[in-house]
């Protein structure tokens, strides 16, 4: 019985398995910037303020010290953590190359900054030791931190640097201000959860917290963990034709992910909460940028915290790993609020990615503009969308005024304009744009291969496709080539062909995500799909908070619904230390569940949770929990290795730009 659970969130990513794929074998030299994509960087140089430079002013105040280097490793050696791969052809003296958008490199020299900073009176930052920050707030006596990274051993480095540098003093409180993973998973590295059932430290976070932070990527886990390797860049080389970070910050850290539950939850904004003397007054976000999240406000430090809701680049409405669309509106209408609130008084702005914001004007203006970005994207669209324009259409039209072009932290280094108003048409009108032609299109590989007859052929196809290449139409070159490679998998011109355009078009991209989408599709043309490993299963503590319910509902998906059609079998989950039992059924080729037993069971299942937790784990299998006397079957055995049968195992590597 092997129940294990995909994770993967906005960064949970085993790196650890990807740098494996890389050392597989050599993979094939990336080609050098064409000539139409230097030109096309160039005048992103002409068209951008750069000159000012007030962001790296920013990233660089407060700063109190930082180690020479920072690889950050486990306990067993393994590196999980390595700024020094990309510090060592990222430098704020180096101009960009001409393999990297300009405005894509500039953000990657902020993030390349890292070590301990002051943000004001008794706020800390350590910044660039992984993708997000970890804050720490001076108590009376300790320290409460906020939002403890995403790995165990990143958080207890950072905690190491703060300590050297300010004094050693016990963690008495973390606020983990939304459901991301990043955002909690290093809390072990910093708090002993003895000390938290003690009610030594206290944690604090928004009301169902805990069911999001398990629940949010488990079902749909494997598809957003395969295409989280395109998004994050995670295979790419360390150099300037591979990986310059996600735009958000450089990568996702390869540690130990953990969770300890929270000790109380904040649930209406204006609700107060007092630490160690320090004050705080949440402001609640939920539906914004994750599907519960919070804001702080500081009123002895004039302090407000804006956890991920705005940050120095324009987010994703809808991220490129996969997710449930999120609502631009309400996000802007909580950046208002926000403004609303505190930003008359705030002199400090800070949040859990890239540097701080000071000043009252300043803050005023950014949080005007940040709000201004999503409702724009958001008015915009749907404007064009009353107007009869489809997705696509509208991502080509919409373009952002002046005022809002210019503005740095509005920038499309993680979110883009483009992909952020296909998700607003998307949550408004779904996937079907209204053509008739579009509602029972032909697949991609049968529809390909009318496409490349019609064209007269794939040696055509390719020899009109290097002409559009020479003259740098590379969104026509991939689409076109697309066809051919759907039609001939094994046309390894078409492939390089694709390959070429995809990563020019990489080249010339502004978001992180985007340029390493593209780079990986080009990899993945030139290298084949990796066939090594998968993705790493939950960690103990995130299958610890599942409860049966998160287990059944994702058994439901992993059943083959061809195996399970005309057969019927009834399952009884009796747990002994939950009090409680469970009905599963298999009928009509679905999986269903009630929260009592079946008298009518082909067989009852008895066992603790936490058996069930130590053979998802790998820590026993199901043979040494019955030999033991932990599992007990009632019934029919044999009818839980059917039920077994009717499951799939999911593939990882499955094909995206080959089919």
């Amino acid at each position: 019985m092997h129940l294990s659970l995909k994770r993967i969130s906005a960064a949970g990513l085993s790196l650890a398995l990807l740098a494996s794929a890389v050392a597989q074998a050599a993979p094939v030299p990336a080609k050098p910037a064409s000539e139409a994509t230097r030109a096309a960087n160039r005048a992103v140089l002409d068209k951008l303020p750069f000159a000012d430079r007030q962001d790296f002013a920013n990233a660089e105040r407060g700063f109190i010290a930082k180690p020479d280097t920072l690889t950050i490793k486990d306990a067993n050696g393994k590196v999980v953590w390595d700024l020094e791969s990309y510090k060592q052809y990222i430098a704020q003296d180096r101009p960009a190359p001409d393999t990297v958008n300009p405005s894509l490199w500039r953000i990657a020299q902020l993030n390349v900054e890292y070590g301990l900073y002051k943000v004001s009176d008794r706020i800390y930052q350590v910044r660039g030791y992984d993708v997000s920050n970890i804050t720490f707030i001076q108590g009376d006596s300790g320290w409460i931190v906020f939002d403890p990274l995403l790995s165990e051993e990143t958080a207890k480095a950072a905690y190491d640097l703060v300590s050297q540098h300010l004094g050693k003093k016990p963690v008495v409180g973390v606020v983990y201000s939304h459901s991301h993973i990043d955002h909690f998973g290093g809390v072990r590295g910093i708090v002993d959860e003895a000390d938290v059932k003690a009610g030594k430290v206290r944690i604090v976070a928004p009301e169902d917290f805990s069911e999001f932070a398990v629940s949010e990527n488990v079902i749909a886990g494997n598809a957003m963990a395969r295409r989280a390797v395109y998004m994050f860049g995670a295979l790419l080389p360390r150099n300037p034709q591979g990986s310059v970070g996600s735009g958000l910050g450089l990568t996702v850290s390869a540690g130990t992910t953990t969770l300890i539950q929270p000790t109380e939850f904040v649930t209406k904004t204006g609700q107060e909460v007092t630490i160690d003397g320090v004050e705080m007054v949440f402001q609640m976000t939920p539906g914004t940028e994750a599907p519960v999240e919070m804001h702080t406000w500081f009123p002895q430090f004039k302090a407000l915290w804006m956890a991920e809701n705005t940050t120095n680049t324009l987010h994703n409405v809808l991220t490129l790993r996969g997710a449930q669309v999120r609502d631009a509106l309400q996000w802007s209408k909580y950046i208002g609020e926000a403004q609303a609130l505190y930003g008359d008084q705030a002199e400090v702005k800070f949040q859990s990615h890239h540097w701080p914001l000071w000043g009252k004007a300043e803050i005023q203006d950014y949080l005007k503009k940040q709000r201004a970005l999503y409702k724009y994207i958001h008015d915009q669209t749907v404007h064009m969308m009353n107007q009869g324009m489809t997705g696509e259409e509208i991502a080509e039209a919409i373009k952002l005024p002046p005022e809002l072009e210019a503005f740095w932290p509005g920038r499309g280094y993680y979110g883009t304009l483009k992909h952020n108003a296909k998700a607003v048409y998307q949550r408004y009108m779904g996937w079907y744009d209204g053509n008739p032609v579009n509602l029972d299109k032909l697949p991609p590989q049968p529809a390909a291969k009318k496409y490349v007859e019609y064209m007269g052929g794939s040696a055509a196809v390719l020899k009109r496709a290097r002409a559009d290449f020479d003259k740098g139409e590379y969104r026509w070159v991939a689409e076109a080539t697309k066809q051919v490679v759907f039609a001939e998998p094994d046309n390894v011109e078409a492939k390089n062909l694709m390959a070429d355009a995809f990563e020019q078009m990489g080249y010339q991209a502004e978001s992180g995500p985007w340029r390493s989408v593209y780079l990986q599709g080009a990899y993945e043309l030139r290298n084949g799909v990796p066939s090594m490993g998968s993705t790493v299963t939950a960690s103990p503590d995130v299958i610890r908070a599942m409860t049966p319910e998160m287990l059944f509902d994702y058994l439901a998906v992993r059943l083959n619904g061809e195996r399970a059609a005309g057969k019927k079998l009834v399952l009884n989950f009796n747990f002994t230390d939950l009090g409680q039992s469970y009905a599963v059924t298999v009928e009509n080729a679905v999986l269903t569940y009630e929260p009592k037993a079946s008298d009518k069971a082909d067989v009852g299942l008895t066992m603790s949770k936490g058996t069930l937790e130590d053979i998802q784990l790998g820590r026993a299998t199901l043979e040494q929990k019955v030999t033991s006397g932990e599992l007990k079957f009632d019934g029919r055995q044999q009818a839980f290795g059917e039920f077994m049968g009717l499951m799939d195992k999911f593939d990882f590597w499955f094909d995206i730009v080959t089919p």
